[in-house]
């Protein structure tokens, strides 16, 4: 067994060891948490719910905060210490 494949198979038995590019813990959590929002059956619902915003009032701020975060975070000014 290769040092990558040893390191893999440690960070699948802990996944609290595996951080960085393989976050095995988080990639569990987010799978289960989407399964369960699948199998719930609300996607319908919610899908129908968006529909009815972008066809309504709130469609014009709806597109406006989509252009915004289009855009990525606005810039940050650097903080200088007053020393």
């Amino acid at each position: 067994m290769t040092k990558q494949q040893t390191s893999a198979n440690t960070a699948q038995n802990d996944p609290d060891r595996a951080q960085g590019e393989g976050n095995y813990s988080a990639t569990h959590r987010y799978n289960e948490g989407l399964k369960k929002h699948v199998e719930s059956g609300k996607s319908e619902e919610l899908a129908e719910e968006a529909k009815r915003a972008l066809e309504g009032e709130e469609r014009g701020e709806l597109e406006d905060a989509e252009r915004r975060a289009k855009r990525g975070p606005a810039p940050q000014t650097p903080k200088v210490s007053q020393r």
